[in-house]
């Protein structure tokens, strides 16, 4: 056997260049991900802006007919403590006269219908309504108390939405969108 065959016990056994060639990999390996870290680091959301994730509203000032807008990820968002005459108003309308079925509710599940109490702050706080003030048609911010049906409207494009934030004449496509919230005391909401 001349010494540059190799015989059948040492083929399996890594060589000295095998060893190298897995060393020099993995420090290619090493050394790649050194430099893609920072590039990967800075695409992460800075301190302020996971700050704005979620917001507490203090709404203790709010008597019933009296609405509060606060700004939450950039969008307003309208807070209303509604009177017990808007509860009744948005309790009475059917869900076929609806446009959008859907309660768009975050809180709730997904396919829940749109009545009142699915859009509003729950069981016993029937009067309180957080919705994403943003018209579901072009963007626009829809003006309050205002429109055919009592509740807001978006001048823009002819968007009337009910004292529950739905959508019942115009062009926008779904109702107000209802964000993740709770209240945390009788006076605090967290949204986010």
């Amino acid at each position: 056997m001349s010494e540059h065959e190799t015989t059948t016990e040492h083929a399996g056994e890594p060589t000295r260049r095998d060893f190298l060639y897995m060393v020099t990999g993995m420090a290619g390996v090493v050394g790649a991900a050194a430099v893609a870290w920072p590039f990967i680091d800075q695409m992460r959301p800075d301190a302020s802006t996971l700050a704005l994730a979620s917001i507490e509203v203090d709404v203790s000032a709010l008597e019933p007919g009296m609405s509060l807008t606060v700004k939450w990820r950039g969008k307003p968002v309208f807070i209303r403590n509604r009177t017990e005459q808007e509860v009744a108003e948005a309790n009475a309308v059917a869900l076929a006269d609806l446009k959008d079925p859907i309660a768009r509710n975050e809180n709730v599940d997904a396919t829940a219908e749109a009545t009142d109490l699915a859009r509003s702050a729950g069981e016993g706080k029937e009067n309180w309504i957080v919705m994403i003030g943003s018209c579901t048609h072009l963007g626009c911010v829809p003006l309050g108390q205002a429109g055919e049906f009592g509740g807001w409207f978006c001048p823009c494009h002819g968007s009337h939405y009910d004292t529950a934030g739905r959508i019942r004449k115009g062009p926008a496509p779904t109702n107000l969108p209802v964000p993740t919230f709770a209240f945390t005391s009788d006076t605090v909401i967290t949204i986010g």
